[in-house]
């Protein structure tokens, strides 16, 4: 715990002096969804911290930036109802709330 170091072990409790606690989670992985980007963290450090009835999360660690976009089973799903391309298809898909609602607006 770096913030241990920082502050000359005692963090534990002055946090709770503060009325603050923090738990680890033994996370394997975490995913973020920012429009159509994704961020995904391996192996990270999480801390949860409770502070007066809120609740914070604290991520550390390596992350990979990924583009979202619909699945393939998605695109297929959406052709085979509507006879439409697979550009067309995955357009109606990133437009859409849903599957139904890409093949509707294909039609």
């Amino acid at each position: 715990m770096a913030l241990e170091v920082m502050f000359g072990g005692n963090m534990q409790q002055m946090m709770k002096q503060m009325g603050m606690d923090m738990d680890e989670i033994d996370a394997d992985k975490v995913e973020i969804h920012v429009g159509d980007q994704k961020f995904v963290f391996k192996s990270p450090q999480v801390s949860k911290i409770d502070m007066q009835g809120q609740e914070m999360f604290q991520l550390q660690g390596d992350y990979t930036k990924e583009e979202q976009g619909p699945s393939q089973e998605d695109i297929e799903l959406v052709q085979e109802k509507t006879d439409c391309s697979e550009d067309e298809a995955r357009e109606a898909l990133k437009n859409a709330d849903d599957v139904a609602e890409a093949v509707i607006e294909v039609q």
